[in-house]
């Protein structure tokens, strides 16, 4: 179950102390709007495999990632399944063109995460125009994360894929802070297939294949690259 944590029972100034603030929309915010934006905020704590929203659920709420991982992904008519992507802190989900979300968002490991009603926080960006530019910096942040998605799935060979995937997820993480040789993987095997549109297999085996050729090692939690310039070379194919 969903644990929150009412704003009017904690202590404000969290927004001001959080670890990912500057990632984050609310890094377009002054000490004074931060007040107000703590004010219409719930914290959300899910353990594994805990839903965020679903789609087809009444798009009532917007979401920013403070901690963990969240996977998003859609369900196909015939019943498979496709990771349209992976949420790292500082993402912001939730925005929809329709009154209901068009995908589901759960988390691989525990997540936690600012809720904001809907009604209220298009309340809060009307009267900060300055916000919105931010809001919009994420949105294009996105769509280019969907075309390169779109790359993925295309023409590409399945190696490309996977080292695209794995050198695309290594930037992701150096952007947060996190810059170890080794890339850490919370999503499963599985996960990286139905966001390469590939089986599980086939990530399996080009992993490997990487290792024996000592392009990486796999290690516990994740792959440690060895030859990040082939990979990159790799990924830009």
């Amino acid at each position: 179950m969903i644990r929150t944590i009412s704003p009017l029972r904690a202590n404000f100034g969290r927004c001001t102390a959080c670890a990912v603030r500057s990632l984050s929309i609310c890094g377009a915010l002054d000490e004074t709007d931060l007040v107000e934006f703590e004010r219409i905020a719930r914290q959300v704590h899910l353990a594994p495999s805990e839903a965020l929203f679903s789609a087809g659920q009444v798009a009532s709420s917007v979401h920013n990632l403070t901690a963990g991982v969240a996977r998003l992904y859609k369900l196909l008519p015939d019943g498979r399944r496709q990771v349209i992507g992976f949420a790292l802190p500082g993402d912001f989900l939730g925005t929809m063109p329709s009154i209901r979300y068009s995908y589901s968002a759960d988390a691989i490991k525990r997540v936690s995460a600012c809720r904001f009603p809907v009604d209220a926080f298009k309340h809060f960006i009307e009267q900060r125009p300055h916000f919105l530019l931010r809001i919009n910096e994420f949105a294009s942040r996105e769509l280019m994360l969907a075309q390169q998605q779109m790359l993925l799935l295309g023409r590409r060979r399945t190696e490309e894929k996977v080292a695209a995937f794995l050198v695309g997820w290594r930037a992701r993480l150096a952007h947060i802070g996190d810059e170890r040789q080794t890339v850490s993987l919370p999503m499963s095997r599985q996960d990286i297939a139905d966001y390469l549109g590939l089986t599980i297999e086939t990530v399996s085996r080009t992993l490997t294949r990487f290792e024996r050729e000592k392009m990486l090692v796999i290690v516990s939690g994740g792959v440690r690259l060895l030859d990040c310039p082939r990979a990159e070379a790799m990924a830009a194919a």
